[in-house]
């Protein structure tokens, strides 16, 4: 086996200092020619410094820690496409750890990237509790959420009170009466309380005689269509579901028995999901736009490292796609 070269070995090829070498590894002043002759001698040899080395040298592993729910998912891809462009350009690498949408999981992940000594966390959260504030407090790094909020962390996140709201009121000016919003678990306070509290208040203030009921499924297409018997036992002329995935799967539900969308049931979702225009019918949807959120969320990150004073805030950008899925309500 070849033996592994070190700084020294560099340096005595290079005919300069250690320190010379070293301070041209960690981005220090180094003269042209000297940094020339070291630069010529990496390339030749093919040296690569020790990552941890050269962390102990400069206090910054150049890691960014990012907690994920999941990967399986459009929202996360996008976003994770985001933080990427903004780490990237800043020479940061991503550590990601999934969580399998478990909360204990997920301060689990929050603590072993501490441990791991990266520079920040960005954690996409399913909810925000005692323990999350107690782990951010004994921290000494910075630490930036999405997908949830808390007046006492750092976060962006989409408005998802304001999206509910605009599909609330879009369903109303379709004269519906009698609807079901297919929705998540409370846990998870950003979609399964603030999206359907929105669209309750969009949809009530525009229409005080209409009835909304609420049934519980989870994120997946299967539950979705599970539950096809007990939504049509509403007698619904709408459907609203807390994502695309949902929509979609109980879009299946509706073409196996013969249940016509929108002639009979118009349904809708969020999130905005490319796979919704190719659907049959092409699905309305409350569009987000999470590559968007996630620059955003790696910027505000980076800030924060720079010790820069950053704010909390929503997100607005998010459009409402009308495609074939709904139409007025039959008088």
């Amino acid at each position: 086996m070849t033996q592994k070269l070190t700084i020294q070995d560099i340096a005595n090829l290079a005919g300069v200092a250690k320190s010379t070498v070293s301070r041209y590894l960690n981005n220090g002043y180094v003269s042209k020619e000297k940094a020339m002759l070291i630069d010529k001698v990496i390339r030749e040899t093919g040296y690569k410094s020790n990552f941890f080395a050269k962390r102990l040298k400069t206090k910054q592993s150049k890691l960014i820690g990012i907690v994920m729910p999941r990967l399986d998912s459009f929202s996360a891809g996008k976003l994770l496409t985001g933080f990427n462009i903004i780490l990237q350009q800043m020479g940061y690498q991503a550590l990601i750890l999934i969580s399998e949408l478990n909360s204990q999981k997920e301060l689990d992940n929050i603590s072993q990237l501490i441990q791991q000594g990266v520079d920040g966390i960005i954690v996409y959260s399913i909810n925000i509790n005692d323990n999350h504030l107690k782990l951010i407090n004994q921290a000494n790094i910075p630490i930036i959420f999405t997908g949830q909020s808390h007046d006492k962390v750092n976060f962006i996140k989409v408005d998802d009170i304001n999206a509910g709201k605009l599909m609330g009121e879009y369903i109303a000016s379709l004269n519906h009466q009698q609807v079901v919003f297919l929705g998540v678990s409370p846990q998870d306070n950003a979609v399964g309380v603030d999206r359907y509290e929105g669209f309750k208040q969009g949809f009530l203030a525009n229409n005080p005689q209409g009835k909304i009921s609420f049934v519980q499924t989870d994120y997946s297409l299967e539950q979705a269509y599970n539950l096809g018997d007990t939504i049509v036992s509403f007698n619904p002329s709408a459907v609203i579901c807390a994502t695309d995935n949902i929509a979609l799967g109980l879009l299946r539900y509706f073409h196996e028995k013969k249940i016509h969308v929108p002639q009979d049931i118009s349904l809708a979702g969020f999130g905005g999901y490319p796979v919704g225009s190719i659907s049959y019918p092409s699905l309305t949807s409350l569009a987000f736009d999470y590559k968007h959120l996630g620059i955003k969320t790696a910027e505000k990150l980076l800030s924060m490292l720079q010790n820069h004073p950053v704010t909390s805030e929503y997100d607005h950008n998010m459009n409402l796609i009308i495609r074939e899925s709904t139409r007025l309500a039959k008088i």
